[in-house]
């Protein structure tokens, strides 16, 4: 297995600070993450500025909430974009960010953004993912809240630009996500279905999620980062600190050395433990002529003897010759 690609996403985690963004991404950096990400959008490129009851978030951690105002609270200023490259670089962390129209992604082009995130909620905006597609960089693709058709839709669009280096991301658009909600069953069936890269972005409370989808095979881990809840800001509640998310780093990089590969060992001597399996000893002083019983010879630890599947056959026979308590039983003591 190939080391897994771990995302810290910073998101409105800075909160208007541009001090917080640099301090978080040093932070993820300690922490052990591969990557920032940032998200890269105005609150007029991704909604409207409307009262209307569908412009208000329903339940949730963002209840009542108008969308307007709450991207406007959430975005990442687009005159900080060329300083948070420039700091990922310096600390050897990837940067990349998830854009939401045309002009965020003409925007991250010209800071030589080298990966594309799709967000769940705008796997439906082929028009976007067709231009992003087009720009011929690696695309992380979040599912949250997509079906299946969504799904094959986005990958079409995305492959008919000539662009096939695509992973996508189990998701569950919750915010906090529920454990229970994870189904990380499905990161194989999407692996072999869509015959892509499947890694996960996750929403729930902790690191169990994440080291568990390594082990079914993700190849990504994206996980909310920020340097201290106590700050506050929209995703502040479900984000992991720097020793939460170091912690499930080292936890991650354990199930990868854990995962290794598939092998039955051939060779008897190469096993380490072999030598304390069961194999056949003589269990009492016996006589030459003596008659081979379940008594005399036994199945016991250590495995230097001869193997056990031999007993049935070897029960009845006689000893050639005196034997001691503890020798070894191979088929040359018996006639």
């Amino acid at each position: 297995m190939g080391k897994t690609y771990i995302i810290a996403e910073m998101s409105a985690n800075h909160n208007h600070h541009k001090e917080v963004a640099i301090d978080t991404i040093r932070a993820a950096k300690k922490a052990g993450a591969d990557a920032i990400k940032i998200q890269t959008y105005t609150a007029d490129t991704i909604t409207l500025d409307c009262d209307k009851p569908e412009f208000i978030c329903g339940k949730g951690l963002w209840e009542g909430e108008k969308l307007y105002n709450l991207y406007q609270k959430a975005y990442t200023p687009w005159e900080w974009h060329e300083e948070i490259f420039h700091v990922a670089k310096e600390e050897g962390l990837d940067c990349f960010s998830t854009p939401f129209d045309k002009t965020a992604v003409d925007l991250l082009e010209s800071l030589n953004n080298p990966i594309y995130k799709i967000a769940s909620f705008e796997i439906t905006d082929i028009p976007l993912i067709k231009y992003i597609a087009s720009k011929h960089k690696p695309i992380i693709l979040s599912t949250g809240i997509a079906m299946i058709e969504d799904i094959e839709l986005a990958l079409e669009t995305i492959r008919n630009e000539g662009n096939n280096d695509i992973t996508l991301l189990k998701c569950t658009s919750a915010y906090p996500a529920p454990i229970e909600a994870a189904n990380l069953k499905t990161i194989a069936d999407m692996k072999e279905r869509f015959g892509v890269k499947v890694g996960l972005s996750d929403h729930t409370m902790g690191s169990d999620v994440a080291v568990a989808a390594v082990a079914l095979g993700a190849e990504v881990v994206e996980k909310h980062f920020i340097i201290d809840r106590s700050i506050g800001g929209p995703d502040s509640g479900f984000s992991m600190e720097q020793d939460e998310f170091e912690a499930m780093v080292q936890s991650i990089r354990n199930v990868e050395k854990a995962i290794g590969e598939v092998i039955y060992p051939k060779d008897p001597s190469k096993i380490k433990g072999r030598e304390f399996c069961r194999s056949l000893y003589v269990a009492e002083d016996v006589k030459v002529g003596d008659v081979v019983t379940e008594k005399n010879v036994r199945s016991v630890r250590p495995g230097y003897g001869l193997h056990p599947k031999y007993l049935k056959e070897v029960l009845g026979k006689r000893f050639v010759k005196d034997y001691e308590k503890g020798e070894r039983f191979s088929l040359e003591m018996i006639i």
